[in-house]
Parts: C-alpha cells; sequence; structure tokens
C-alpha cells in the first residue's frame, strides 16, 4: 500500500495520528505496520528508561519505545492505558507506546514545513517536518530517529 497518492492539487501523503503528553504527532502510513493495546510489557534489565520492555505479539518479540520518556515527558498520570503503534526498522519489530490513537489523515506532500525554530528541541530532533492544522500544530514523526536511541544501545552493548 503506498502512502502517496495524487490529487488534482499535488501528491497526498497519509498520516497515522497519535497524542503523546498533549501534542498531536503523525507518523506515515507506510511505517505503521499495526496498531495494538501493549500486554504484558516484560522490562529488560538494564534497559535505558525509554525502552518500556518487550512483549510477544503474534510470535513476534516487539521491542516496546516509551515515546513520553523518549521526548523527556513526565510519565502520564491519568490512569488510561496506553496504546502502541507497531513499526519495522531493518526485520526488527518495535512498538511505540503512546496516550492515544487518532484518524489517518490525507495531507499535500507540499504543506509539510520544515521544524519551526520555536519547536521544543526535545520533539525537534525526532521530527521530521510539521503540518500546520486547523488550531494545531502536528509533529510529522522520523520513524528511523525515533529508534536511533534503540540502535545505539545495542551497538553499546
Amino acid at each position: 500500500m503506498s502512502s502517496k497518492m495524487q490529487s488534482s492539487e499535488g501528491a497526498m501523503v497519509e498520516y497515522v495520528t497519535a497524542m503523546i503528553g498533549g501534542q498531536l504527532f503523525g507518523l506515515p502510513i507506510s511505517r505503521v505496520q499495526d496498531v495494538f493495546m501493549p500486554e504484558r510489557v516484560t522490562r529488560v534489565p538494564l534497559a535505558s528508561r525509554e525502552i518500556a520492555g518487550v512483549l510477544n505479539l503474534r510470535g513476534r518479540i516487539v521491542t516496546v519505545i516509551d515515546m513520553r520518556a523518549r521526548l523527556g515527558l513526565p510519565k502520564a498520570d491519568d490512569g488510561k492505558v496506553p496504546m502502541a503503534v507497531g513499526v519495522d526498522l531493518r526485520g526488527e519489530s518495535y512498538g511505540l507506546l503512546i496516550d492515544q490513537i487518532g484518524e489517518v489523515l490525507r495531507l499535500l506532500e507540499d504543506s509539510k514545513e520544515d521544524n519551526p525554530v520555536n519547536l521544543d528541541p526535545r520533539m525537534a530532533k525526532l521530527a521530521g517536518g510539521v503540518h500546520r492544522l486547523d488550531g494545531q500544530l502536528m509533529v510529522v514523526l522520523d520513524v528511523d530517529r525515533v529508534l536511533e536511541l534503540e540502535t545505539k544501545v545495542q551497538m553499546a552493548a
């Protein structure tokens, strides 16, 4: 399935939206494998705080990344069960813990802007640009940058 489509105005890109710490994020739909409720996450000894643990998802071992920790945000205290967005990188499966999943948005590729200078630096290092929507900013998550931490941790081991 292609995430880019042509319309009369230009190329369209689809994003799966997610809320993390009150901020709207978009993940390119081409990178999203699935969305699931993480159950029985097993903590990994000596893992960085961004690694929530691992879980078994339909026979695959999935490394769970706590996106709040990855973004330097405090843990959620609203009592809601987090969701996870499944992504792959070089054959490895990851689950990105998010607060809430949103809808799929189709946006013009040309409407994506570079990161604004006033974007929180914690978000900017993981962002591949932004889209200005009605009344809010959607930060486009660069999945490769989000998972860079994991590869650094593996190389250090």
